[in-house]
């Protein structure tokens, strides 16, 4: 399983707001991300840095099935007016963290 990692932000004065919606994640997004091939998904916050981390199989099959996917559609907009999302314009997904180090 290969792993991977994600760098966003939240707006100034939503981070009470992004840890509520989290909080009360839709199942069926989590379903989605799961159907995505994606686990162990965690994310991590630093002031309005936000650091994600996650596992799949297939990067490739999971970032087109998020792409046609309709509730991450709505969660994206549910998300947008409290983050900064940066999208690598050659996969449509958040720009991908280079592993530089890793220890077993």
């Amino acid at each position: 399983m290969a792993s991977y990692s994600w760098v966003l932000e939240v707006r100034p004065g939503y981070e009470d707001e992004y840890v509520k919606r989290h909080d009360e994640i839709w199942p069926e997004m989590v379903e989605a991300l799961k159907e995505a091939g994606i686990s162990n998904y965690s994310i991590f916050r630093h002031g309005l840095t936000l650091f994600g981390y996650f596992e799949t199989d297939d990067l490739k099959r999971t970032i087109a099935f998020l792409k046609d996917s309709e509730v991450n559609a709505r969660w994206g907009a549910h998300m947008a007016p409290i983050m900064k999302i940066e999208i690598d314009q050659s996969t449509g997904f958040p720009f991908l963290l280079p592993l530089q180090w890793h220890m077993d």
